[in-house]
């Protein structure tokens, strides 16, 4: 079963295996949002949506809609 950002927990990490580029806007990429990149879901807001992520130590907000394109590879909690 492939993971994506949508499928991540609170506190869960992941690392970025591929990007849809065709429904990722090109802002998410610029702030790091790239395949190697090491994530983690920092908190949800209510309804689950905006995601507060954690991506190499800069902090952004995407929407549910947008990580569902965003393919990781869980990574254990030390």
């Amino acid at each position: 079963m492939q993971h994506t950002l949508a499928h991540l927990k609170k506190g869960e990490r992941g690392v970025i295996t591929d990007v849809s580029s065709d429904h990722i806007p090109l802002k998410l990429l610029e702030m790091g949002c790239l395949p190697g990149n090491e994530v983690e879901l920092v908190q949800v807001a209510p309804f689950a949506d905006p995601m507060y992520l954690n991506i190499n130590g800069s902090h952004l907000a995407i929407r549910k809609e947008t990580a569902i394109h965003i393919l990781i590879e869980k990574v254990a909690n030390e």
